[in-house]
């Protein structure tokens, strides 16, 4: 092959080199002009919209229906705060013993006293023997005097003292109690405790806590045991606070079945305020966002916003609001972390784009 052919072979060879890369060049403007299309045919439009500050997702009823989205209308409910606190059972040794010293003195007073009637007539009966022709002397006068006198001053006494046991039992345990104490005869609710039928509690409510309804009594269970709890009944402020528990502090009776004395209880107190009207949102409803509480509510056939709740009052079957969501609100009980999900997708979008 001479000089001539080569040359000629090799222009060739450049030319088809050439050639095929402007081929390429050209061929990839209309390459990704084609993509672009074809990517703008296959897109599918958003289902996010925001609507005054809020995102709202809209899906059609047979999306709905295909991804299992269902729904549930939220009913008025009402609820009545309980007060959650701590008490203890507390020994009533002390009553007992100004009790036995108080019913003593009450009992020698009764001696005393009849004492007194005696000396009294006898001084009276001196004295009138007296004044008639001095049938006694003026010294068995004055003896029987004197032990009139006496007798007065005992029973005074006495009565101080059973004045000041009296007293001492009203600071340490109240007017009720006291009353109960001084009794010759207890009544029911002391007899049981004299028994150890039951028990006395000293219960610690919180300050901001309103006056217990005597008529309606706590439930009262052993601190840290899984027991039933039992019913307790009111039975008058104290005038002592509990020196662990800060509060405002009353007195309770409860069966001695479980409760032994120096024993922590907890009890519940219900019934206490007045009813506050709202709605209980399902557990099922509730999706958790930036560590806060969210319902998505539907509004009319296709449209889901994200709305936050207040889980602060737990009810058996979820958390109950008094603003933000009402009665007729429907929430999305399943499905709502889909809905999540979907706004998650927009907003990475959204931050991709910029």
């Amino acid at each position: 092959m001479n000089k001539k052919t080569l040359t000629i072979l090799a222009l060739q060879t450049l030319i088809i080199v050439m050639l095929f890369w402007m081929l390429v060049f050209y061929g990839k403007d209309e390459y990704e002009a084609g993509k672009e299309e074809n990517e703008e045919v296959i897109s599918t439009p958003s289902h996010i919209t925001t609507e005054s500050g809020a995102i709202a997702i809209t899906l059609s009823p047979a999306s709905q229906k295909l991804s299992g989205i269902a729904v549930t209308v939220l009913q008025g409910s009402s609820y009545q705060a309980q007060i959650s606190s701590f008490g203890t059972v507390i020994g009533i040794e002390t009553l007992l013993e100004l009790r036995t010293r108080y019913l003593a003195a009450h009992a020698e007073a009764g001696v005393v006293q009849a004492s007194l009637a005696n000396s009294r007539r006898d001084y009276e009966r001196m004295e009138q023997l007296n004044r008639d022709d001095r049938n006694v002397s003026d010294r068995a006068v004055a003896g029987a005097e004197a032990a009139w006198k006496a007798d007065e001053s005992r029973l005074a006494a006495i009565d101080t003292a059973t004045a000041s046991l009296r007293d001492a039992m009203r600071q340490q345990w109240g007017d009720t109690l006291a009353s109960w104490a001084t009794q010759q005869q207890p009544g029911d609710a002391m007899q049981r405790l004299l028994l150890h039928q039951d028990v006395l509690l000293q219960v610690s409510l919180p300050h901001d806590a309103p006056i217990p309804d005597k008529d309606k009594p706590l439930l009262v269970s052993p601190a840290g045991a899984a027991s039933q709890p039992v019913k307790a009944t009111f039975v008058s402020a104290s005038p002592q606070t509990d020196t662990v528990l800060q509060g405002k502090t009353y007195y309770y009776c409860a069966s001695a079945d479980n409760l032994r004395t120096g024993m922590r209880v907890t009890i519940t107190l219900a019934g206490q305020s007045a009813n506050r009207p709202g709605v209980v949102v399902p557990a099922s409803a509730v999706v958790w966002y930036a560590n806060q509480p969210w319902v998505y509510q539907k509004q009319g056939e296709d449209k889901f916003v994200r709305h936050r709740i207040n889980t602060d009052i737990e009810t058996d079957s979820g958390w109950f609001n008094t603003a933000g969501i009402q009665a007729g609100d429907k929430v999305v009980t399943t499905g709502a972390q889909l809905l999540l999900s979907e706004e998650f997708k927009y907003q990475i979008k959204n931050e991709n784009e910029d």
